[in-house]
């Protein structure tokens, strides 16, 4: 549900690759403007947005609970429609699958193309449709989760939805947000949509093969996003020509090692102290 429009709301639907379960569950909304009662219904709005959020909030601090606990590094990626998100995780899949496991949430209002696209670029995907829906939410990714195994010890790429408003304010339970800005778009996208790219821990600029045929400043691009987020990592690749990728492939292992040496380091430490109450003769 958007925290401003109200989109979305009940249609939630989760396809596995062989079996769709789409439930839709149309709403109609009013959009009355009572000058006389502007206050109220504005007040009624921020809780509706504190509300969805916070409920969020809950249901992302268990997803990450879940993850930390199995070691699953996880990256929710988002950015316009046409960016090449889903070029970018099949190639990326394709490599990384020999290493360690991985696993696919795609987000898109309908249809399982791209989650097709990922399992037979060999991980295993699911599909969240949001009928009108203009993100993904931790609840949504929590159901998915529960017809897609974990990859363990490995990597858990989320896919959003094509929108660069919403999904800045939704957390999954992710350890980062991607953000990914192909030079077909614009380089002010960072200053039109600031919360995303504050949000977001790395940048991909996509298609960069294509900045012979484009008008593009890629010097302007990386200053305006650093502008907003001067921590932003960024890296420029082209998923469809492979260029770049080495480094956005060694940025992912780094996370999936750090993942696994965090389960360890509990794991160890849960040992230790089941060791003591053992030795005090505790249960």
């Amino acid at each position: 549900m958007c925290v401003t429009c109200g989109c979305g709301e009940g249609e939630l639907a989760i396809h596995s690759h062989d079996h769709p379960h789409d439930h839709p569950h149309e709403h109609g909304h009013g959009h009355g403007h009572d000058h006389g009662h502007e206050h109220a219904a504005e007040t009624r709005r921020v809780r509706l947005e504190q509300d969805i959020l916070a409920k969020n909030a809950e249901f992302a601090a268990g997803n990450r609970r879940l993850f930390a606990a199995r070691g699953v590094f996880v990256l929710n990626l988002v950015s316009s429609p046409g960016s090449g998100k889903t070029a970018l995780l099949a190639r990326t899949v394709q490599v990384l699958r020999e290493e360690f496991p991985v696993a696919v949430i795609g987000g898109d209002q309908q249809t399982a193309n791209d989650a097709e696209r990922i399992i037979a670029a060999g991980a295993p995907a699911v599909q969240i449709n949001t009928g009108k829906g203009c993100h993904l939410d931790a609840h949504g990714v929590g159901h998915a989760l529960e017809r897609l195994p974990l990859p363990e010890g490995g990597v858990l790429f989320i896919e959003n939805v094509g929108n660069l408003v919403c999904p800045a304010d939704f957390d999954l339970g992710e350890a980062h947000k991607v953000v990914i800005l192909s030079v077909t778009e614009g380089e002010d996208k960072p200053l039109k949509y600031p919360n995303m790219f504050a949000a977001s821990g790395l940048m991909l600029l996509n298609k960069t093969d294509l900045l012979p045929h484009v008008d593009f400043d890629v010097t302007r691009c990386l200053e305006y996003a650093r502008r907003v987020n001067s921590d932003l990592q960024i890296l420029q690749l082209s998923a469809r020509t492979g260029d770049g990728m080495a480094a956005w492939l060694d940025w992912v292992r780094r996370g999936q090692r750090i993942a696994l040496t965090q389960q360890v380091s509990r794991l160890e430490a849960d040992l230790v102290a089941a060791r003591a109450r053992l030795a005090r003769g505790g249960g």
